[in-house]
C-alpha cells in the first residue's frame, strides 16, 4: 500500500513539474512578443531588424500600414532588403551589355510597367528567372542591380532559415515567403545556388524535403502573371535543377568568364578610383595576363596588388618613425609588378610582349 501511495505521489509530481515547465515557456514566450511588439522576433536584434524593415516599408508605400502580418511573415521580414539599401547597380557591371538589356526587358519591365503585361494578352511577364554560369562571374551582383534598378524589394532566401526542427513548419514559412512577397510587391525573391534547394527530386529524399519543393512549386504556380512577383535564381550547376522547377524558370542567362574586353572594362570599373603608375602601368598587358578570370578573381587580383603598395608604405613609415624623421609618405601609384606578383608570371616579361589570349 505504501508503495502504491509513493508510486502515485511520483506520478503526481511529475505531472505538476511538467505542467510547470509548459506554462514557463508559454507565458515567457508571450512576455516576449509582447516586449518586441507586433513584429516580434526569435531574438531582440531579429525583432529590431523586423521592425527597422516594416517601418522603412511603410515608408515608401503607407498602405502597408494597415497590413497585418504574422508571425512567419515577421520572420521572412529579416530577410528582406529594400532597394535603398543595395549599393550595386549596373554602373558597378563591367561588361554584359547584351545580357544587361534582356534582363532589362524580361525582369525590370515587367516590375516597373506592369499595366503592358495585363494590357495584352501575348505579353506575360517570366514568373522564373534563371542566371548561370561559373562562380565569380557576377550571378549574385546581377541580381542585387536588378532589384536596385526596378525598385523592388528583395528578399533573399537561404536554406537556414527556411529549415526548422519542427514538423510542417518549414512549409509555413514558404507560404510566408510567397505572402509576404504579394503584399510588399514590387518583389523578388532571389534563391542563391539553387540548385541546392530545387535539385533533382528522386525516391530517396526526406519526407520533409518532399513536401517542402512541392509547396513551393505550388505556390509558385498560383503567382500572377502580372509580374509584380518573380523568382530570380543563380547556380552554377544548372544540370542539377529538376526538371519540373527549370520549366518554371523560363527565362534563363547564361553569365561567362569574361572576354578579353570585358576584363578590360572590369578593371576599368575596378581602377577608377586607383592612382596608376603612368610609366610602368600597362592595362593591355595586364588584360591578356589575365585570361580565363572571372570577375570575382580580378577583384582580388586588384586588391592583393593594392595590399602590395599598402606594405611598401607601411614600411617605410614605420622605417622613418624609428630613425625619428616626421616625413609624410605617401603610397606609391600601383605598377604592373603588384598586379604580376599574384599571378606568380615574371615581372621582367618587357610590358606588351605578352598575348595570352
Amino acid at each position: 500500500m505504501a508503495r502504491t501511495f509513493d508510486l502515485k505521489t511520483i506520478t503526481d509530481l511529475s505531472v505538476l513539474i511538467g505542467t510547470g515547465i509548459s506554462l514557463y515557456y508559454l507565458v515567457n514566450r508571450l512576455l516576449n512578443e509582447a516586449e518586441g511588439g507586433p513584429l516580434s522576433g526569435k531574438s531582440k536584434e531579429s525583432r529590431q531588424k523586423q521592425s527597422q524593415t516594416w517601418q522603412t516599408l511603410v515608408k515608401m508605400n503607407p498602405d502597408l500600414a494597415s497590413v497585418n502580418l504574422n508571425s512567419y511573415e515577421r520572420t521572412v521580414l529579416s530577410s528582406v532588403v529594400i532597394p535603398q539599401d543595395i549599393d550595386v547597380s549596373f554602373s558597378n557591371i563591367g561588361g554584359l551589355e547584351d545580357i544587361i538589356e534582356e534582363l532589362t526587358e524580361s525582369v525590370i519591365y515587367p516590375l516597373t510597367t506592369p499595366e503592358l503585361y495585363t494590357s495584352h494578352s501575348l505579353l506575360t511577364a517570366p514568373r522564373g528567372v534563371l542566371l548561370y554560369g561559373p562562380p565569380g562571374c557576377g550571378k549574385t551582383m546581377i541580381a542585387k542591380a536588378l532589384a536596385k534598378e526596378s525598385g523592388a524589394n528583395f528578399i533573399s532566401i537561404r536554406m537556414s532559415s527556411i529549415m526548422d526542427k519542427w514538423y510542417g513548419e518549414s512549409n509555413k514559412i514558404v507560404d510566408a515567403i510567397f505572402s509576404l512577397a504579394n503584399k510588399i510587391q514590387p518583389c523578388i525573391i532571389f534563391i542563391d545556388e539553387i540548385d541546392s534547394f530545387l535539385r533533382e527530386r528522386a525516391s530517396s529524399d526526406h519526407e520533409v524535403t518532399a513536401m517542402l519543393k512541392a509547396e513551393f512549386m505550388t505556390l509558385w504556380d498560383g503567382l500572377t502573371s502580372n509580374g509584380r512577383i518573380m523568382i530570380l535564381g543563380a547556380t552554377n550547376r544548372m544540370t542539377d535543377i529538376d526538371s519540373a522547377f527549370l520549366r518554371r524558370l523560363s527565362k534563363r542567362f547564361p553569365i561567362p568568364l569574361p572576354t578579353e574586353d570585358e576584363r578590360r572594362k572590369i578593371l576599368l570599373v575596378l581602377l577608377k578610383d586607383t592612382a596608376l603608375d603612368k610609366r610602368d602601368f600597362d592595362l593591355d598587358y595586364l588584360v591578356s595576363a589575365t585570361r580565363g578570370m572571372s570577375g570575382s578573381d580580378l577583384k582580388e587580383l586588384c586588391r592583393d596588388a593594392a595590399l602590395n603598395a599598402a606594405r611598401e608604405y607601411i614600411r617605410q613609415k614605420r622605417q622613418l618613425a624609428n630613425e625619428g624623421e616626421d616625413v609624410v609618405v605617401d603610397m606609391r601609384p600601383l605598377k604592373n609588378k603588384d598586379f604580376l606578383k599574384n599571378l606568380k608570371l615574371d615581372a621582367r616579361v618587357p610590358l606588351g610582349s605578352a598575348s595570352l589570349d
